[in-house]
């Protein structure tokens, strides 16, 4: 670095510092070379020449490190998440590196939490104290610590790019601790309530689907995502090497705001009068009709509804990979094997019935069309049998811990446990075991015998 002299410009690439004829203190860095070939020169200015000379000394180290920051003023972080999710993200879903309701959690979360909050703040000025105000408001706002944990995640990943990419030069996001999630422990069902389940979807429709998810423990889109070229009903062997995802449909016209217009949810008025109780309501009185909705938006910025768009994009079920690397195979128990060959014929019977509605899709578990079966259906399905059942409501991934808890109390090593879920480490295959009574009252009883008998 060098002052410019009276009698000439500063060598090449050597950094200048000069008094202007505006008053003001300038320095000028040579940082390398633009994309088109031109000489990329920073220019920093100050009301001192201490000010300047820290400045450019900056931009020399940024530069002589070989982490220059890119030409021009940093985004804010709205712009950047925009940037993040509508162009990098969708080329990482292409390429099979992110799945689709990944990205489509993203949208949501950045709609909803990042850019009201943060979207304000310029990349580079981001500190951790506007990160940690943030997050108190989501706490506030009743957020678990689990979808703070996620959101966390989402920022820094998307900072971590900018980074990469020279937009900026640190991740702010890593200079704080990451959320702690508060995830409850999970109490799979047990033998009986497993069993109870099972008789109640006897005749139902699909009941084979809740006998794959206990006995085999795959997950649900896994499950909804089975195809009859993968399973062979003579060896019993189950390729689950794919699921399918419901995607969320996009915009396909150019105002997305007055496109859902018909469809804007407004919040009610404190004293609704289109949702109200009867007079002979109980207090504990839930029905829909007598409730103003949760969910609303702000018809002046809503981007919503795209599912209404008539030229909406993108969207509807799509078969990708399972998740994880391997590839898994399943050998099949014999009592589900039969249930499955019932299954495939009950099957055919209602494709001769559907006809021409029929759209063969392969599945193993479909609607009465042929068409894939919506997680939300799924979900639905799933309650409702559980309060025919009797049985304590568990989430429908709570089958998956079923079925590894059951494998463990018969005896089946861990590690076969684990190729049976299909994780790639044991580590994760621990955290679905639960140790169940039975199992705990043996060990005990094995150990007073050890000591004492």
């Amino acid at each position: 670095m060098t002052d410019q002299s009276p009698e000439g410009r500063a060598a090449n690439l050597r950094s200048s510092i000069y008094l202007g004829d505006d008053g003001w203190w300038h320095g000028r860095v040579t940082m390398g070379i633009r994309d088109d070939g031109s000489p990329d020169r920073r220019h920093r200015q100050g009301k001192t020449k201490a000010e300047v000379t820290e400045k450019v000394r900056e931009l020399e180290r940024q530069r002589d490190a070989g982490q220059p920051s890119k030409p021009g003023r940093a985004p804010d972080v709205g712009t950047w998440m925009v940037t993040y999710i509508g162009d990098i993200c969708p080329v990482l879903v292409a390429s099979d590196k992110m799945a689709p309701r990944t990205l489509d959690d993203y949208r949501s979360k950045n709609r909803i939490w990042i850019t009201p909050l943060l979207g304000q703040h310029r990349l580079d000025r981001l500190t951790a104290d506007h990160l940690d105000r943030a997050y108190s408001a989501m706490y506030a706002a009743g957020l678990s610590s689990s979808t703070v944990l996620k959101i966390h995640r989402i920022l820094s990943r998307a900072i971590t790019v900018a980074v990469k990419r020279g937009v900026i030069r640190n991740n702010v996001a890593k200079l704080i601790d990451a959320p702690e999630p508060n995830d409850t422990e999970v109490e799979p069902l047990t033998r009986t309530e497993a069993r109870r389940v099972l008789a109640t979807a006897r005749g139902r429709r699909n009941a084979a689907r809740w006998s794959v998810a206990l006995a085999l423990g795959i997950r649900q889109g896994e499950a909804l995502g089975l195809r009859w070229s993968y399973v062979d009903l003579e060896s019993g062997a189950i390729r689950a090497w794919f699921q399918i995802q419901n995607i969320e449909w996009q915009h396909g016209c150019a105002n997305p705001n007055a496109c859902g217009s018909k469809h804007h949810r407004a919040p009610c008025p404190r004293n609704c009068r289109q949702h109200r109780h009867e007079p002979d309501c109980p207090e504990s009185c839930r029905r829909k009709a007598h409730l103003c909705p949760r969910r609303t938006c702000d018809p002046k910025s809503c981007e919503g509804h795209a599912h209404r768009c008539p030229k909406r994009r993108g969207g509807g079920p799509r078969f990708r990979r399972r998740k994880g690397k391997s590839k898994l195979t399943i050998q099949c128990p014999p009592a589900l094997l039969r249930v499955l060959m019932a299954h495939h014929a009950a099957q055919a019977a209602e494709r001769l019935v559907a006809g021409q509605n029929w759209e063969d899709h392969d599945l193993v578990f479909c609607q009465r069309n042929g068409r894939p079966i919506h997680r939300t259906e799924d979900w639905k399905e799933w309650k409702q049998l559980l309060r025919l059942a009797k049985v304590r409501e568990v989430r429908v991934h709570d089958g998956r811990h079923t079925a590894a808890t059951l494998l463990i109390e018969q005896g089946v090593h861990i590690r076969t446990v684990q190729e049976i879920l299909g994780h790639s480490r044991i580590t994760i295959t621990e955290r679905y075991t639960h140790v169940a009574s039975p199992m705990a009252r043996d060990a005990a009883k094995l150990m007073g015998q050890a000591l004492w008998e």
